[in-house]
């Protein structure tokens, strides 16, 4: 094999792309070195908490006393057309180097991966043939940044190819075999340190998704049902308090329910479990609840301590049953869902909540500033002091003047403490202008036919707006993620092949399921 340099890093919890590792000052580091490829291709989940797949990715390293040290991670998924290759590649690797630079750590030298499955009927050595090319543009893009890569494998049907041989022949036709999970010192490590390796982003956003099946037409159905009632009343400068009150309320006693839920082992379980304990009329009441800002940025506060669990089960609840035409509706669930857990601590579904929120509605602001502030590395603290000061605020103004007096004061935006400069969003759907349906909160289309669910927003663009403007947004086919094999199993999941019925609706066949931004769109790096 090529390239036996030695590598060293500590394994903490931190994935923070573009930002080296810290280290505790009082706590002694847990020390693995690597000297092989072998040993690189293994650490790839323990760097990222993850299994990564159809994914390029770029670990910077840092020259201490001679010995490279793991200093920040970027990943991006491979673009499908091999001309979006250079461009892909180039994203990658300044954004890692500039990201590094910015925080006064610029690395040394790179080591890349392209990991893929193959396609049925191929191998995986057609794919390290087939990803040479990217591997390649890898290279030359961190080369002309002068930072050399060390390293480049490509990991493919649990083996592993180096493209770093300095002859033919040098590694094995077919590859050499990855180490069992678990099994290698590197995993020890890991395990000692508390760390663990979760499955692919995949099934992450599984977890995120909505449902697609009778469970979910019935969920439209309450959804229906509850926008009659409900979005007038958000919409009434009267009754807006009282609509506030009642969804926090709810969520409250819903969260006690599943903070009194018996544990269960496992992701999946663990959700079917919490579909369970919320019935369908009780998500539509929160779904709609929570489009109006100052309502949602009360239900932020619920962020740390026992609550806090709770909450983000909530949340992911919440964003499964956004179905339907009410795809939209899943950025205030989902961006409440990646702030709890950022708040928490685990940065990987906060990027992956967020980026999903800003997938159903790319203009919605709070997902925008958290996602940029969670990629820039920023502490989730000062947001919390301005929650907790908001809170404390709000209950102390309860008491003196009522919760009517008090809706009439807009509440501080949480996010303004770490303000960062805007995020770009890959997404632009084009605008259609609607005119008001008689169905409150339903535009139709005079080019389609089709009818959506308008969702309720306020003049910053994340609450209620005056009833009277409406913007319908379309998405692109096949914007969405790929559907993974979980969802198949999963109650309101649709597995391959499956239909969905629906009843007949007079304004037209209603658009398909929220569609999330794409695994290729979306970079976990420093911007």
């Amino acid at each position: 094999m090529a390239n036996n340099s030695e590598t060293t890093g500590p394994f903490d919890d931190s994935d923070i792309p573009g930002r080296e590792p810290s280290a505790s000052a009082s706590a002694p580091e847990t020390q693995v070195t690597l000297r092989t490829p072998a040993e690189l291709a293994d650490a790839l989940p323990y760097l990222l908490g993850y299994r990564p797949e159809d994914s390029m990715v770029l670990v910077a390293l840092h020259d201490r006393e001679g010995r490279g040290r793991f200093g920040g991670r970027a990943r991006l998924g491979i673009p499908a057309g091999e001309e979006d290759w250079q461009a892909a590649a180039r994203q990658l690797a300044r954004g890692l180097v500039l990201g590094s630079e910015r925080r006064g750590a610029r690395p040394e030298q790179m080591v890349a991966y392209v990991c893929q499955e193959p396609a049925p009927g191929e191998s995986g050595l057609d794919v390290k043939r087939r990803l040479e090319g990217l591997a390649h543009r890898l290279r030359t893009e961190c080369g002309d940044l002068n930072v050399p890569v060390i390293e480049a494998l490509c990991i493919s049907d649990g083996r592993f190819w180096s493209y770093c041989c300095p002859t033919k022949g040098c590694c094995p036709d077919d590859g050499s075999p990855m180490g069992l999970p678990g099994t290698s010192v590197l995993a020890a490590a890991a395990t000692y340190a508390g760390l663990q390796v979760r499955g692919t982003l995949r099934e992450l956003r599984a977890r995120l998704q909505p449902w697609e099946t009778t469970a979910a037409l019935e969920q439209e159905i309450a959804l229906d049902a509850a926008g009659m009632s409900l979005v007038p009343r958000i919409l009434d400068e009267a009754s807006r308090a009282a609509v506030a009150e009642e969804t926090l309320s709810l969520a409250e006693r819903i969260i006690r329910r599943f903070a009194a839920a018996a544990p269960v082992s496992g992701a999946h379980p663990a959700d079917l479990r919490d579909d369970d304990l919320v019935g369908h009329d009780e998500a539509a009441t929160l779904i709609l609840g929570l489009q109006d800002r100052t309502t949602r940025d009360r239900a932020a506060a619920w962020m740390e301590g026992d609550e806090a669990g709770a909450a983000l089960r909530l949340w992911r609840t919440l964003a499964r049953r956004c179905v339907g035409p009410y795809g939209e509706h899943a950025a205030a669930p989902l961006t409440l869902a990646g702030w709890v857990a950022w708040s928490t601590g685990d940065e990987l579904e906060a990027r992956e909540a967020l980026a999903m929120a800003l997938g159903a509605d790319p203009d919605y602001l709070f997902a925008r500033l958290l996602h940029q502030a969670c990629n820039e590395g920023l502490d989730p603290e000062a947001i919390r002091r301005c929650l907790r000061g908001q809170d404390a605020e709000q209950h102390a103004a309860r008491q003196v003047s009522g919760p009517a007096e008090l809706s009439e004061r807009p509440g501080p935006d949480p996010t303004e403490p770490v303000r960062p400069e805007p995020v770009r969003i890959a997404s632009s759907a084009p605008h259609a202008v609607a005119q008001p349906a008689e169905d409150p909160g339903a535009t139709t289309s005079a080019r389609t036919g089709t009818r959506r669910r308008r969702r309720v927003r306020s003049a910053d663009g994340d609450g209620p707006r005056a009833a009277g403007a409406a913007h319908g947004r379309r998405r692109p086919a096949g914007s969405g993620p790929r559907q993974s094999a979980t969802e198949a199993s999963r109650p309101g999941g649709r597995g391959a092949g499956a239909t969905r019925t629906r009843a007949a609706d007079p304004a037209g066949d209603r658009t398909g399921a929220a569609r999330t931004r794409g695994d290729n769109d979306e970079q976990e790096r420093d911007r």
